[in-house]
């Protein structure tokens, strides 16, 4: 094998991960980014005095440079170092790149279109658990978009 072949779920640095893991992941890493987030929020709103629908936004593209940064520079958010889950690259690469990063992340950024964009976001997320619990290399449609990112177990 190359490093970049599966064979039953398993490739190079572990098996695929499951969407129960990946979704305690995700919701420890939202934990993190929604404090940092609102904290974000709470200042432009009370000490600039910008209407909230403003003043969210860049909370809600915080979340997003989150998770491009530790995905790109370490290959897992602290949530997922928390569940021993890396995110490795488009053909395997260790980490992803930038642009795979960005694009598997991607779906985040509708939290951004004022009003409706925490329904697109919902709807993407369902999107993503049903893709990843439905394929066999447990990779959501926002890891084929991202030219085959997937997360693996440690």
């Amino acid at each position: 094998m190359t490093g970049n072949e599966q064979h039953s779920g398993q490739i190079l640095g572990g098996a695929s991960a499951g969407i129960g893991g990946r979704a305690a992941a995700r919701f420890v890493d939202w934990i993190i980014a929604g404090i940092v987030g609102g904290i974000l929020f709470w200042i432009l709103e009370r000490a600039l005095d910008l209407p909230s629908w403003l003043a969210i936004l860049p909370g809600a593209g915080f979340g997003f440079l989150y998770f491009v940064f530790f995905e790109v520079s370490t290959g897992s958010t602290p949530g997922k170092k928390l569940f021993n889950l890396q995110v490795l690259g488009a053909a395997g690469a260790t980490r992803p790149t930038v642009a795979d990063s960005a694009k598997r992340n991607a779906y985040m950024l509708l939290n951004l279109i004022p009003w409706v964009g925490g329904i697109l976001w919902f709807f993407a997320a369902i999107g993503i658990a049903v893709t990843v619990t439905a394929s066999s290399t447990k990779q959501g449609w926002h890891d084929n978009f991202a030219g085959g990112t997937r997360v693996v177990k440690q």
